[in-house]
């Protein structure tokens, strides 16, 4: 057993940090290992992740880290559809995105012999999921009380576990607070960190076009898994009915749709004689559907708009039937259009 009585001039113990890759949660790093603590780092991935893992390895390699990576699947997903905590400014469940991980980071604990754990938050960074009151729900959902260590906001927080026992010293915790991040980028440069993302973009959930796309879907479907993520990701979505539409923007979405539609043994959709998309079926053939889905493909490639053209019809690699259609207009389009 650790002397704790000790305090700051016993052995340190070690800390697990949730580490990103951004800047935030690089620097709460490097403020507790600048204490002499011991630390092993966990990255959380989901199916929204935009982040760029580059400077995440890069720090890990130089300060010889060691690293453990959990993704988020199902368990994560089913939380995005039906949220307890409702979402934030799109659909982001970030509170409870925030317990699942905290959850998780905690079983490591155990297993890695950590003692406490790192964050980089920021005290109102985020409105959802940054405040006080939030912070210290999700510790408490996550059975986390006074464990989890903020050092960029630390002194304008309750005092936490690894503070109370000496294994960290409070005076060298900071009290950085809201969104602006210069605080944040003139400690980089004392510190010597120029390799650093930057903080927009880093989970898709956030990003408004996206979002309603993802409402949309859950509108219809009320469920979600893997397979919908992939493609909410690729093309241009229609709705027609009960049916839904997707048509690929550029060869590498085509390529990617078509793998789809022969693996899934789904119905897809191009003009014979034009250059054009891969438009993906997804739905039942009625009300004129697949008719109307043909036209949406016409409009989407190089054939002419004003006269009727060839569009086949296959079910995975089965060809099936041949479609004689003109282009969709642009009103239609923009009614049809997720």
């Amino acid at each position: 057993m650790l002397d704790h009585s000790k305090g700051y001039g016993a052995k340190k113990p070690k800390a697990l940090a949730l580490l990103s890759g951004g800047l935030d949660s690089t620097l709460a790093v490097k403020l507790v290992l600048e204490q002499g603590i011991n630390v092993e780092v966990v990255n959380f991935a989901t199916p929204f992740c935009l982040c760029d893992h580059c400077s995440l390895e890069k720090f890990v390699k130089e300060l010889d880290l060691k690293v453990h990576r959990i993704f988020l699947g199902q368990e994560f997903l089913d939380i995005v559809a039906d949220p307890p905590h409702g979402r934030g400014s799109q659909m982001n469940p970030c509170i409870d995105c925030r317990i699942l991980m905290m959850k998780k980071a905690k079983e490591l604990l155990k297993a890695t012999g950590a003692e406490f754990i790192v964050t980089g938050e920021v005290l109102n960074e985020r409105p959802f999921s940054q405040r006080k009151e939030a912070m210290l729900h999700i510790e408490k959902k996550a059975g986390l009380e006074g464990k989890i260590l903020r050092p960029l906001s630390a002194n304008l927080l309750p005092e936490t576990e690894p503070e109370r026992m000496g294994w960290v010293n409070r005076q060298k915790l900071l009290s950085i607070e809201g969104r602006r991040r210069l605080p944040q980028i003139e400690l980089a440069k004392k510190m010597d960190i120029g390799d650093y993302p930057c903080p927009s973009g880093g989970c898709l959930l956030t990003d408004p076009e996206f979002a309603q796309r993802l409402k949309e879907h859950l509108d219809h479907d009320k469920s979600l898994t893997n397979k919908d993520i992939v493609l909410l990701r690729l093309g241009r979505h229609f709705r027609l009915g009960n049916t839904k539409v997707v048509v690929g923007r550029n060869e590498e979405e085509n390529n990617k749709l078509l793998t789809i539609a022969e693996s899934r043994e789904l119905p897809y959709l191009e003009t014979v004689d034009y250059v054009g998309p891969i438009t993906l079926f997804l739905g039942k053939d009625e009300h004129g559907n697949l008719e109307k889905a043909a036209a949406i493909t016409v409009r989407y490639s190089d054939a002419p708009k004003d006269v009727p053209v060839s569009v086949s019809c296959a079910i995975g690699s089965k060809k099936l039937s041949c479609l004689n259609v003109t282009a969709v207009d642009d009103r239609e389009t923009e009614k049809l259009r997720v």
